[in-house]
């Protein structure tokens, strides 16, 4: 039995699994945006929380739709556009992030949309949560129940795709009044604000049991290689520029004030 499992193994496509702690969050976006774009290989970037908390938009993102902006320069937020879609989030050390970067010829039945990837990744992470808490892909987050614990993004290119997830295992209450109701929500959400719309991993299953179960659910798709943060930056140098980005705090002025105020002041 042990052969047959081995044989079966070595016939999956291989993955590089790179694992972080607190590792900065435009750090880490720039390495996923690198491989992304250079690499040829697949990818799992799992990083267990992050430094300091940390604004992170879609690349259409609007910060004066979707940020609390005097209380994010008062406070000191920073502001993070990253390369890919999807909706805004504010991550900390409570966060952990899960990135899954694919060819996608290795990833069999999975078409290259974003409705494709996210079902693909729904299953695989109710291999992660079997009977905890009624885990499912509702619209494109994952819940339990009505109240979601991990938001989702996209990026698509010819032959590759990344889906990246932020799963909150633990966040500042307080943290959550930096981000207004985004005009388009969920509809499961029914205007609920964030503390009653999203809800805590840790109230389930604790961040080791998380990460094991993760990579548990990854070796049913692809045989697992680690890697680790040098050998990244030494089989990938060279000249690339980043779309990810930090705001800075003229643009975020910029944002707050309104665009008559805007025609004002320009005359």
């Amino acid at each position: 039995m042990g052969i047959v499992l081995e044989a079966r193994k070595v016939g999956l496509p291989l993955m590089n699994v790179v694992r972080f702690k607190g590792k900065p969050i435009l750090e880490q976006l720039f390495v996923e945006e690198k491989l992304l774009r250079t690499s040829s290989d697949n990818w799992c970037i799992v990083n267990d929380g992050t430094n300091a908390p940390a604004i992170v938009m879609g690349m259409s993102g609007k910060p004066s739709e979707l940020l609390e902006l005097e209380s994010v320069l008062r406070d000191e937020v920073p502001v993070i556009r990253r390369f890919t879609g999807g909706g805004t989030v504010i991550v900390d050390q409570g966060t952990i992030f899960v990135t899954l970067i694919c060819n996608k010829d290795d990833v069999p039945g999975v078409q290259p949309y974003p409705r494709s990837i996210m079902s693909w990744s729904g299953l695989l992470y109710s291999q992660v949560f079997p009977g905890i808490g009624d885990f499912q892909l509702h619209e494109n987050d994952y819940v339990f129940g009505d109240r979601k614990f991990g938001g989702n993004a996209q990026s698509i290119t010819k032959n590759r795709w990344i889906h990246h997830t932020s799963f909150l295992w633990d966040y500042e209450d307080r943290n959550m009044a930096y981000l207004k109701l985004p005009a388009r929500a969920p509809e499961y959400r029914m205007e609920r604000d964030h503390n009653e719309f999203i809800c805590r991993m840790k109230e389930y299953l604790s961040r080791s049991v998380f990460i094991e179960k993760t990579t548990k659910a990854l070796e049913t798709h692809f045989s697992l290689q680690p890697m680790n943060l040098e050998t990244i930056g030494t089989a990938h140098e060279g000249r690339f520029v980043h779309t990810t980005s930090l705001l800075t705090k003229q643009e975020l002025k910029d944002a707050l004030v309104s665009p008559l105020e805007s025609i004002a002041q320009n005359g």
